[in-house]
């Protein structure tokens, strides 16, 4: 059989990145080594255990200590990470990655493909990692094995060909990195980071800071830098993590030269922080911002309510609210900025109060609390449940707010405590990614939202072709039926919105909406 070595593509899908005109740039000069690039998070990390455990900020500092096999590059494509290059045999079903060479552990030892046999097994074998589903066949991929023939080379075995492996491989929400086998203890319990990535951990106060610094003895790619692919290099000494949960002070902060990159920006205050004079940079986004729906809960799981719901909610009105006209309503779990975006996924329920008020009259609504579940650390969940609840309460649901800590609203998505929550997903980079964070067995995984046995057909059917109009077309199919089962309500894609201090250089934002910290530098290098 013929093998086709893939030095520097992946089968994902490819999205135009444009960028802001007030995009970091250091064109012209030499980058300065040295000093410290602090980063604001809206809060603290959830642990340094890759892939177990994690939110956005959890994932942003691991990618910084860890590399995987492959990485997203800017343009959204999967390229190099450890592995240099990688071939496909067996009609597609066998993927062989030969490492890139002298790659050492943060301890000093050196990467062997065993250690990343050792990383698979000891995460595919973790009974917290929340993307077993992912790759046990659930969604269609199923790895059935991953060896290690000898130091250089790593075999993944798969059950049939899937277009997805890739993407799902470099899932930055599924932290599949290479660890060393020292991270844990002699009881197989995580104890340290002990990574190959272009810095390592130096202190965590929690709640307070997290500081890395430069890993001297990195060995950097040879494919060009872009995104989590391609050569690491790290210009700053330290960076540091600064835990900000107010973004009024976190942007202060910015002013005074104490923080030089804030993520995450409302797109509120993107229009008059450019008139102040703030370096402010956008991208287009992939993060979804939606309304999670309980379907077995005794009120919504009546689907007559659920699209009583559906037409009492104007998902433009919310997006041009909440983004400041930066990005549309869109109810789909395909952005607009990806190659398979139609017209056809804006199909949805028409917004149209007098249409939800005889729906609900229909099934049999008495007034029945319905409790929106939402939080404060991040401003767009908070200010979409307020619009939610006023158009929910004009079409006459009696709709009120809980606000919780968002340590609280998060436990409850993962155990499916909630009527209603106001949500939002992490960017993922292909629709496939999106839909299965969603769809599956809610009887195993209390997350799910979707889990109706031809969605989960359908999405399996999405990975099984490298073919684009076919993909597209079971897009369409899922869309389809999502507007009929009304199972979560898309808002839209947040945008992504950063500010960067005037003396970092090297540093431009991107579609995944999070910090890299290698490529930047600063004009006072001792700052």
């Amino acid at each position: 059989m013929k093998r086709q070595w893939l030095p520097l593509i992946g089968l994902c899908t490819v999205i135009a990145v444009p960028l802001s005109a007030g995009a970091s740039s250091a064109a012209g000069q030499t980058p300065k080594k040295g000093g410290t690039l602090t980063i604001a998070l809206n809060s603290d990390i959830r642990s340094l255990e890759p892939g177990v455990n994690r939110d956005a900020n959890t994932d942003t500092v691991i990618y910084h200590m860890f590399e995987g096999l492959v990485g997203y590059r800017r343009d959204l494509s999967v390229g190099p990470a450890l592995a240099e290059s990688w071939q496909l045999s067996d009609g597609g079903k066998t993927y062989t990655f030969k490492l890139r060479q002298g790659v050492h552990f943060h301890d000093g030892s050196v990467m062997k493909a065993s250690d990343v046999k050792w990383s698979w097994d000891r995460l595919n074998g973790h009974k917290e990692w929340p993307c077993h589903r992912l790759f046990n066949g659930s969604a269609g991929l199923k790895v059935m094995s991953v060896e290690a023939p000898d130091d250089d080379t790593v075999v993944y075995k798969l059950n049939k060909p899937n277009a997805t492996f890739l993407a799902q491989l470099a899932n930055i929400q599924c932290g599949i990195d290479v660890e060393s086998p020292h991270s844990v203890d002699k009881d197989g319990k995580w104890k340290t980071p002990i990574g190959t990535g272009p810095f390592k951990l130096k202190e965590w106060k929690h709640g307070e800071s997290l500081t890395l610094e430069r890993f001297k003895d990195y060995t950097p790619s040879a494919a060009p830098a872009s995104g989590l692919s391609g050569k690491r290099t790290a210009y700053v000494d330290e960076i540091r993590f600064s835990v900000i949960p107010d973004q009024d002070a976190a942007l202060a902060a910015l002013r005074t030269g104490a923080v030089d990159i804030v993520p995450e920006v409302d797109t509120m205050r993107a229009a008059q922080l450019k008139k102040e004079g703030v370096n402010v940079v956008t991208a287009p986004g992939l993060g979804w911002t939606a309304l999670l729906l309980q379907t077995r809960d005794p009120l919504l799981s009546n689907p007559k309510i659920r699209l009583a719901l559906a037409h009492a909610i104007d998902l433009n009105q919310i997006a041009a609210t909440r983004t400041n006209g930066l990005a549309k309503g869109n109810p789909s779990g395909v952005a607009d900025a990806s190659q398979f975006f139609d017209p056809a996924f804006d199909q949805w329920p028409a917004y149209d109060p007098a249409k939800a008020q005889a729906l609900l009259k229909e099934a049999g609504y008495h007034g029945q609390p319905v409790i929106i579940q939402t939080n404060k650390r991040y401003p767009g969940m908070y200010d979409n449940a307020i619009l939610v609840q006023a158009m929910l309460s004009a079409a006459g649901v009696n709709a009120q707010l809980q606000v919780l800590d968002w340590a609280t609203q998060l436990n409850n998505y993962l155990t499916g405590k909630f009527q209603i929550q106001s949500f939002g997903y992490s960017p993922r980079f292909d629709p496939s990614l999106m839909y299965a964070s969603f769809i599956g067995d809610k009887s195993k995984n209390p997350w799910v939202q979707w889990d109706d046995p031809n969605a989960v057909k359908l999405l399996a059917e999405s990975s099984a072709t490298t073919d684009s109009a076919k993909r597209k077309a079971v897009f369409l199919q899922m869309h389809r039926l999502m507007e009929k089962d009304i199972p979560i309500i898309g808002l839209y894609y947040d945008p992504a919105v950063e500010a960067i201090g005037s003396h970092v250089h090297g540093y431009q934002p991107w579609a995944a909406s999070r910090p890299i910290g290698w490529g930047a530098w600063k004009d006072d290098a001792q700052g």
